[in-house]
């Protein structure tokens, strides 16, 4: 089973994706709460070096409110990750699917709330 929505995007840098997918990701409703830079995290900690690769913690905050709701202890399982990672010719941006992460938790309405952050996350993707 997938378990993320991708695209990937060549003959574009990734600052210029980085600024597409926070744009897609607001027009959905989605703020970004985090970020990490591993690419600079494990020049840091290891001294390797990697592509660009940056997470992302995405969250719509009418959704999370909504499932924390559902299901208290889902904010273990928040916020949404987006990535955005160098590969070759391009970049590539890959979100979470929601209705895949929470398979774990048995839970119908969770699972409705799950599939609407879904197809948010999927437009956000198609925008960028």
């Amino acid at each position: 089973m997938n378990y993320t929505i991708n695209r990937t995007f060549e003959g574009v840098s990734f600052e210029d994706i980085d600024a597409r997918t926070r744009t897609a990701l607001a027009d959905n409703g989605f703020g970004v709460l985090t970020e990490i830079d591993v690419k600079a995290t494990m020049k840091k900690k290891l001294d390797v070096e990697m592509p660009a690769y940056r997470i992302l913690g995405a969250c719509n905050p009418k959704m999370a409110y909504q499932a924390i709701g559902i299901e208290p202890r889902v904010g273990a399982m928040l916020p949404c990750n987006v990535i955005l990672r160098e590969v070759d010719g391009g970049v590539e941006v890959s979100a979470i699917d929601p209705v895949a992460s929470m398979q774990a938790i048995e839970n119908a309405e969770l699972t409705a709330v799950a599939g609407e952050v879904r197809d948010l996350l999927a437009k956000a993707v198609e925008a960028i």
